[in-house]
C-alpha cells in the first residue's frame, strides 16, 4: 500500500476514536446535568423581589460567597455570568440568573421569581406581563434594510432630477 493511504487510514482511525470518546463524555455530562436539574427543581421556591441592578460579570467580581466561587469549575470562573442584585425581603442579595431569562428581568421593578438557592430559574411580572426586549436583527436583515434604504434614496434622487430637467426644458420651450 502507498504511504498516502496508510496516513489517511491512521488519521481516520484517530478521528473515529475521538468521536467515540466525545460521545461517551457527552452522555456522562448530560446525565450529570439532568441530575442537577432535578435537584434544582426539588429545591425551587417562589420569591417576590425588587431588582436593583443586573450585569454580566465575572464570578470573582460579582460579590458571591466564597463557597460558591470554590465550588465552580476553574474554567467557569473566568466566564461572565448574568448577575442580578435584588432586595428579597429586608436583605439585598446577589443572585445568578439563567441566561435565557436574563433579558426579561426588568431593572428597578418588582418581580416574582422562582429561585433555587442563588439561581433564578423563572421570572414573572407582578403588575402585568414582562416586556420582552426587541429582537436583534441578524446580519442578513441589516444588509437587506440598508439596501432597501439605498434604493429608495436613489429613486427619490432620480425623480428629483427628472423633475428639474422637465422644468428646465419647459423654460427653454416657453422662452422661444
Amino acid at each position: 500500500m502507498s504511504r498516502v493511504l496508510i496516513v489517511m487510514l491512521i488519521i481516520l482511525a484517530i478521528l473515529v476514536v475521538a468521536l467515540v470518546v466525545l460521545y461517551f463524555l457527552g452522555r456522562r455530562l448530560q446525565k450529570k446535568q439532568e441530575a442537577t436539574q432535578e435537584q434544582m427543581e426539588a429545591a425551587k421556591q417562589s420569591v417576590t423581589m425588587l431588582v436593583i441592578d443586573k450585569k454580566m460579570m465575572r464570578l470573582k467580581d460579582a460579590g458571591l460567597p466564597q463557597v460558591v466561587i470554590d465550588q465552580t469549575p476553574k474554567l467557569m470562573r473566568r466566564n461572565k455570568l448574568p448577575i442580578v442584585k435584588a432586595k428579597v425581603g429586608p436583605r439585598i442579595m446577589t443572585l445568578v440568573a439563567d441566561s435565557k431569562i436574563y433579558d426579561l428581568i426588568p431593572v428597578k421593578k418588582e418581580i416574582k421569581a422562582v429561585v433555587s438557592g442563588i439561581y433564578i430559574m423563572e421570572v414573572k411580572g407582578i403588575r402585568g406581563p414582562l416586556e420582552a426586549p426587541p429582537q436583534k436583527k441578524g446580519f442578513r436583515a441589516k444588509i437587506a434594510d440598508r439596501l432597501g434604504r439605498a434604493q429608495s434614496k436613489a429613486q427619490k434622487e432620480i425623480a428629483a432630477a427628472e423633475k428639474n430637467s422637465s422644468k428646465k426644458s419647459g423654460k427653454k420651450a416657453s422662452g422661444r
